[in-house]
């Protein structure tokens, strides 16, 4: 597919970020394994593309602390996290050293050997089938190999920069 020729001018970022703020989404941590490390980052940015096969997509920053990890990675799992995790999504949002962050919440190894976040509300084991770079971001799609729920039906959400309980 071709980039069509722009005919307008596109709106700046603040406004971008503003009008984004009011687009409520889960949040999730997305966990990977490289050389023999966990790996794991906050993203709002996922969701399904196909049933068939079942395929879904996760967005990283490029400039992220683990990116690194993630362009190598077969698989990767996407956990949706609970309310009352509040401190994971902070954790893994850059506020702690890489390093540090799987000391926090109740870890196990998944199907495929990535870390499986074991109270999340929804866990997505998945193995890459595509990435696309576009603009600073690189768009992960993976098909999903194995799906964990949790008794417990409740996400948290994040909108207008906050945490809400839904």
């Amino acid at each position: 597919m071709n980039v069509m020729q722009h005919r307008f001018g596109i709106v700046d970022r603040a406004t971008f970020r503003n009008g984004m703020s009011r687009l409520g989404t889960s949040v999730n941590v997305v966990s990977t394994n490289s050389g023999g490390k966990r790996y794991g980052f906050t993203a709002s940015a996922v969701c399904s593309v196909s049933d068939t096969p079942p395929t879904l997509l996760v967005c990283i920053n490029r400039s992220s602390s683990c990116f690194h990890a993630f362009e190598n990675a077969r698989y990767f799992c996407v956990n949706t996290l609970m309310p009352g995790h509040e401190d994971l999504s902070n954790a893994f949002g850059g506020k702690t050293a890489v390093v540090n962050r799987f000391a926090l919440g109740e870890w196990t190894e998944g199907l495929t050997g990535v870390p499986v976040l074991t109270d999340a509300s929804v866990s997505f084991e998945c193995e890459l089938s595509n990435a696309v770079d576009e603009a600073t971001h690189r768009v992960l799609f993976g098909r999903v190999v194995d799906v964990r729920e949790n008794e417990e039906q409740a996400a948290l959400l994040y909108c207008m920069r906050r945490y809400l309980k839904g």
